[in-house]
């Protein structure tokens, strides 16, 4: 059979965040570049899809196929590396520190986001032809998607800032359960089912992605979003970044390393329950 058992899965999880933190800085680099340009390229074609079907419903349907080609290829996503690497410290796995561990999430996170701005260069230049005319219907609305989740959160104020924090929660709670789910089979078909279906809920759901907002806002930018880049840090990016840390860490790493590999003794069996006492009548 295809399946892994969720115990087996667990210790696949820790495993993998071990090696990440010793992993080399340029193949870090390297994986975290080609994960945020091929998310981003996914996002991209989704809002296309969108775009030109008037059904979002279509494209969210769709977008997973960016996030299960960068996990076959074996690339990283800060979101990712935000659930499985603190596994391996709190296991004290040996040469594991704090300071590997932070050292991981900036390679992935200054790769993620050099990848996915390439991707929203590239786009900026399609959408324009070269920055040579106004931005076609692709083009407005990622500049539109830009403006809403930044300057919209901000009129709220404390209550947009508490809404952005806890969809960047639910997003990675999501997206984190596709990383293990992938774990969850030895074949190819059976990974990619298994990730599919909670890649779809956040992306329809419109929870916050930090890797996929490197690439919206910055291309948001770049064909004239009425925001700033400040909006887009202190209104979107940082926010969603500690959001996608607490929803992947909490909901996903902690949960299944506290119930699936730190298993607690079943209890007894064979001890007979102490009789009830029945008044008489």
């Amino acid at each position: 059979m295809s399946y892994v058992t969720p115990s087996d899965f667990a210790r696949k999880m820790i495993d993998a965040g071990e090696a990440k933190v010793f992993m080399s800085t340029k193949d870090t680099l390297i994986r975290a570049y080609m994960a945020g340009a091929i998310l981003a390229l996914a996002a991209a074609f989704a809002v296309t899809v969108t775009v030109n079907t008037g059904d979002p419903l279509i494209g969210a349907l769709l977008f997973p196929v960016g996030f299960c080609m960068l996990y076959l290829l074996g690339f990283d996503l800060l979101t990712g590396v935000f659930t499985l690497v603190p596994l391996a410290l709190i296991d004290r796995r040996r040469g594991v520190t704090v300071k590997g561990m932070l050292r991981n999430w900036g390679l992935v996170f200054a790769g993620n986001f050099a990848g996915a701005f390439t991707v929203a260069i590239f786009m900026a230049i399609i959408v324009t032809f070269g920055w040579s005319e106004a931005p076609n219907a692709v083009g407005e609305k990622i500049g539109h998607i830009g403006e809403g989740r930044t300057v919209g959160y901000a009129a709220h104020g404390a209550a947009g800032m508490l809404t952005l924090f806890v969809r960047a929660v639910m997003c990675n709670w999501m997206v984190s359960t596709g990383v293990v789910a992938a774990m969850m089979s030895t074949s190819v078909s059976g990974k990619i089912m298994a990730m599919w279906m909670p890649i779809l809920i956040f992306f329809y759901m419109g929870f916050e992605h930090s890797i996929v907002n490197m690439f919206l806002f910055p291309a948001g930018l770049l064909l004239g979003g009425n925001f700033t880049i400040m909006d887009y840090m202190i209104w979107n990016e940082i926010p969603t970044v500690i959001g996608n840390l607490v929803g992947g860490l909490t909901f996903v790493g902690a949960m299944i390393y506290a119930t699936h590999h730190k298993t607690s003794p079943e209890l007894d069996r064979d001890r007979t329950p102490a009789p009830v006492a029945v008044p008489a009548e």
